[in-house]
Order: C-alpha cells, then structure tokens, then sequence
C-alpha cells in the first residue's frame, strides 16, 4: 500500500469530510466540521501561507497537517506544523512523509524556528524526538458534562452586564479589541499582535464554529471588559476557544462570570459537552475550570525544531 502527501481541495466536499473525520479521531477534544476545514483554509491571512496537508492510502484519508508562517509575530522566521494521524491507520509512514513535506515548504518560506504540538503519548514523543524537535511547554485538555450540575448563575455586580457577542452583530469591533489585547496575555511560544481589524473579521467573527449567542461578553460601564467565546460544532458539543479579561479589570471575578453565563446557555441550548484548553501553568484558569467541573483528558506538549 502506498502513501501520499498532497493539499487539500477546498473545492471537494470529501477532502474536507476526510481532513474532519481525521481530526476528531485523532484528537476528539477540539471540534471540527467539513464546514470549519474549508473556512480555516480560504479565510487565513494570505501572509500566513496557511496549508492543509493530507495523507492519503489507496484513496484513504489517514493523516493532516496544518502548516503556516506566524506572521503577526515580531518575531521573524517563525511557523508550525501540527500533523495527527488516524489512530487506526499509524506506523504507515504518514506522520513522517507529512513532516517532511510540511518542513519543506515553510523552509522555502523562510521559517527557520518550527513548532508543533504532540500529544502526550510514549510513542509520539519518540517521534518527535527522532526527527530533531526538543519539548518546550505543554497544555492540558479539559472536558465538562453539561448533564450534570452547574454552579448557579450570578447576578452582575453593580455597573456590570452580560452581553453577548449576537449583540455586537453591527459593530464588533469591540469585540475585537477585548479579543487582541486578552490574546496578547495568552501563555505561547509565538507572541501575536492582533492589529488587522478586516482580517479579524473574515477569520474569527466569520467562523462557522463560532456560536455568537452563546458567547458571553461582561460589560463594565458600558465597555467590554471580559468574554467567554464559544465554538458549537452543530451538534452536542461546545469548546471554550478563548476566555479573557483585560488587564485593567481582572482580580474581579468577571472572566468566571462570564463562562458561568455561557455555559448555562449552552446547556440551555442542548450542548451535553464542554471542552477547553489550558497551559499547564496557566494555574488562575485552570483553576477556574476546576470550579467550574472540567476535568483533564489529555496533555498535549509543543515541541520546537530548528530549521536549515
């Protein structure tokens, strides 16, 4: 059986139901839909030379990786490769044919510095370390039932209100400027500037996975101070992509508030599962989580290579 490498098609519905399907069992943590796949790879920022690889056996899809250049990094000659192979379908030589066409082509780019998650297994360590990569930090996933019990609502304090983004559907450049400075204070290896307000736009507020009337943003005074932002993937599941407050209003309580009112409209609204991510020495988050019922279900640890 032969394998091979090539671009996903965005124009083919089965590459993007194939890449999906490969994701999730790889990684059932993170949603994902054909619909998600095809909008990540059209909506990227151009400078980012966003691509999505796939690893194909006899007309089978087994293995993705995305690629591209952090370009809103001031960091220069930086990138990522994140490649996951069907549990089912490893030790074929997908993951190492889907590196090293993932390694040339950022390398022809001029990405000399390459990131990429594995997940916290023996055996991907192993590969990781076999092809030159060294473990930088690591990240935890978490999952909630939402049939069970949710700590109770709570009232805003005095000069607060709970929004949520649905309500910004005119103007959410608001919403944007909470996103970039919140996004700044993020733990990462490669620091982002969110600086281009279109881009924003067609990326992240235009995302089919993103749910606007079940993010929840906390306004102070009229201004948004905090949000809890939520992806929905059609069905039963809900993922946290980003909860936040800015700087000068934390040590409040509001980040917590916020999530505490989204989850309850997720449930509200069906959603039987809940899933976040956090660094493993984000402690303030990850406590807030733990409050809240998430529990880990897996680790994932970023790996960094030198290139060239």
């Amino acid at each position: 059986m032969t394998v091979i490498v090539r671009d996903l098609r965005p124009d083919v519905r089965a590459d993007a139901e194939g890449f999906s399907d490969t994701r999730r069992l790889a990684l059932p943590y993170m949603l994902s839909t054909p619909e998600s796949v095809v909008h990540t790879l059209t909506h990227v920022h151009p400078d980012a030379h966003f691509g999505q690889l796939i690893a194909e056996e006899d007309g089978e899809i087994i293995g993705t990786a995305q690629i591209s250049v952090a370009h809103d990094s001031p960091e220069p000659g930086q990138g990522s490769a994140n490649i996951y192979v069907r549990p089912d379908r490893t030790r074929r030589g997908a993951g190492s044919l889907l590196l090293r066409t993932a390694e040339e082509r950022l390398a022809a780019l001029g990405v000399t510095k390459l990131f990429a998650w594995v997940l916290d297994e023996p055996e991907n360590h192993a590969f990781a370390e076999r092809n030159g990569f060294r473990a930088s930090r690591s990240a935890y996933f978490l999952r909630l039932d939402l049939t069970g019990a949710l700590p109770p609502r709570q009232d805003p304090p005095a000069g607060v209100e709970l929004r949520t983004a649905a309500d910004f559907a005119d103007d959410p450049r608001p919403v944007f400027e909470l996103d970039a400075v919140t996004s700044s204070d993020e733990p990462s290896d490669i620091e982002t500037e969110f600086t281009d307000y279109e881009a924003w736009i067609e990326e992240h507020w235009k995302h089919p996975l993103l749910d606007r009337e079940l993010t929840t943003v906390a306004l102070v005074d009229g201004r948004p101070a905090a949000f809890s932002v939520a992806y929905t993937d059609g069905g039963a599941r809900y993922g946290t992509a980003m909860t936040g407050t800015a700087r000068e209003f934390r040590g409040r309580g509001l980040a917590k508030l916020a999530k505490n009112d989204s989850l309850h409209r997720a449930r509200a609204a069906g959603c039987t599962e809940a899933f976040t991510g956090n660094d493993t020495g984000n402690e303030p988050m990850i406590a807030i989580n733990k409050w809240f019922g998430y529990e880990i279900c897996a680790k994932e640890v970023r790996y960094v290579r030198e290139l060239g």
